[in-house]
């Protein structure tokens, strides 16, 4: 995919975000089906989008390459032939343009060339969206949000979390995030403490404790930014000076609530931001319930430390049980409400019963992972990077940041690969971004480092 090509689908990416809410599942499955600008396209001319080629039972991206069979790609219009435009018969295409049943629409071809062929759930999911359309900025106002330290993240991307594929469908369109962490190198090797608002001296203290130890160890600490637990376990990581990554129900320039506007400012400076709701947008009851997911797969895991019977914590929970994460619980007191709904989901969803970080991370370990209370440092060593990677590295500086093009000219490559390697560095753990672009990762002390890195 060319450059330009890139930023086509990321500004329809970002556009989607704004006239399709997250999870919606019409929209999860188009996109199996149509390219992100496709549909946009679509939106903004009126018509219904034009398929490209991916088979109804597949997983296969939609930049895959189709096998062809006579210059045609198999289940769509055979370009340069006399049946282009429409399914011709005889011949593999006949019949292979997805169902309507796909899209959660009747039975019957969802469209060949364009036109509908009968689904009023898609054409009403449609109107529904092109009458956002209006509230997608102009290209103006993307640059002001990069500048405000926004970006959005998509798959395809070298931060994208490739974790995120558990969701299938109802992955995000893309990923606002705001913050000096790599996305993906953060949840590499991260635990979701979540839990109650309404968290007792016996919730917090445990929390507290949890989240200072997996940070100390190395562990990045996702929540949701949240009062009570998801609070405490931010504050927790952050007070080791760990990192930790808060997946929002609105904006990430929106402070909810309003009262920990101070604590995500923290959090921009030692983790990340995360939404999939465009910058702007407000909360919502169902945003709340909607987000759970992304938590759940963000992490190796999901640990649920104080949370009622009626808890949206349990929401998470369920979200990290149907997606096959490890799920712990820490017990309380049985006279407690805040930790029935803990107790639960050790009894009835199999949660394990964890009470300390070191019951966490010996359940979530891999064998290459570095015993409790060491540091992570880089995952590879110098002399295993590639030539481009190590042109890269070596043109970074240790403290003050550099931006990519200034990078792209010292190591003598071209933009589009510094972009590529830098993405592919700080996933290693060699560099991490900065206020001035991308500097040299620093080594936290105690830190567990590579041979020659």
């Amino acid at each position: 995919m060319s450059s330009a090509e890139a930023e086509a689908e990321r500004a329809a990416r970002a556009a989607l975000t704004w006239v399709a809410e997250p999870g919606d599942p019409l929209m999860g499955a188009l996109l199996r089906y149509c390219s992100p600008a496709g549909i946009v396209a679509a939106l903004i001319e009126g018509r219904m989008p034009r398929t490209a080629w991916v088979p109804a039972d597949s997983a296969v991206p939609e930049t895959a390459d189709p096998p062809r069979r006579g210059g045609a790609p198999q289940g769509s219009p055979c370009e340069g032939s006399p049946c282009e435009g429409s399914p011709c018969e005889g011949s593999p295409c006949e019949g292979s343009l997805p169902e309507a049943g796909a899209l959660g629409g009747g039975a019957g071809t969802l469209w060949a060339g364009g036109e509908p062929a009968g689904m009023p759930r898609l054409a009403r999911a449609l109107s529904r969206w092109a009458a956002r359309l209006g509230e997608v900025p102009p290209e103006s106002g993307l640059v002001a949000l990069r500048r405000d330290g926004i970006r959005l993240v998509i798959p395809g991307d070298a931060e994208w979390p490739s974790q995120l594929g558990v969701l299938g469908e109802a992955r995000p369109w893309g990923l606002w995030v705001r913050g000096r962490a790599d996305l993906r190198y953060a949840c590499l090797r991260s635990v979701s403490v979540v839990g109650t608002r309404a968290a007792t001296g016996y919730g917090t203290h445990v929390c507290g404790e949890m989240a200072i130890s997996l940070a100390e160890a190395g562990w990045t600490v996702v929540s949701g930014g949240a009062f009570g637990i998801d609070g405490c376990a931010h504050r927790g990581a952050m007070a080791v000076c760990g990192t930790t990554v808060a997946v929002l129900a609105c904006g990430v320039d929106r402070a909810y609530p309003q009262a920990h506007e101070g604590l995500f400012d923290s959090i921009r400076e030692r983790g990340a931001l995360v939404s999939e709701w465009p910058p702007g947008r407000m909360p919502t009851r169902p945003g709340f319930l909607f987000r759970n997911r992304v938590i759940a797969a963000l992490s190796r895991g999901t640990v649920v430390v104080e949370a009622a019977l009626r808890s949206g914590a349990l929401n998470t929970a369920r979200h990290a049980h149907d997606q096959g994460r490890p799920l712990m619980a820490v017990p309380g007191p049985v006279t407690s409400p805040q930790s029935a709904g803990c107790h639960e989901a050790i009894r009835d969803w199999g949660a394990v019963c964890v009470t300390s970080a070191r019951d966490v991370m010996e359940l979530l370990a891999f064998s290459g992972d570095e015993p409790a209370g060491q540091q992570r440092g880089p995952v590879l060593a110098r002399d295993l990077l590639s030539q481009e990677d190590t042109q890269v590295l070596e043109a970074l500086p240790a403290r003050a940041g550099r931006g990519p093009a200034r990078i792209a000219i010292a190591a003598g490559v071209d933009f589009d690969t510094v972009m590529r390697c830098l993405g592919g560095l700080a996933a290693a753990g060699f560099v991490e971004r900065c206020d001035r672009g991308w500097r040299l990762r620093r080594p936290q002390p105690g830190a567990h480092v590579g041979p020659n890195a």
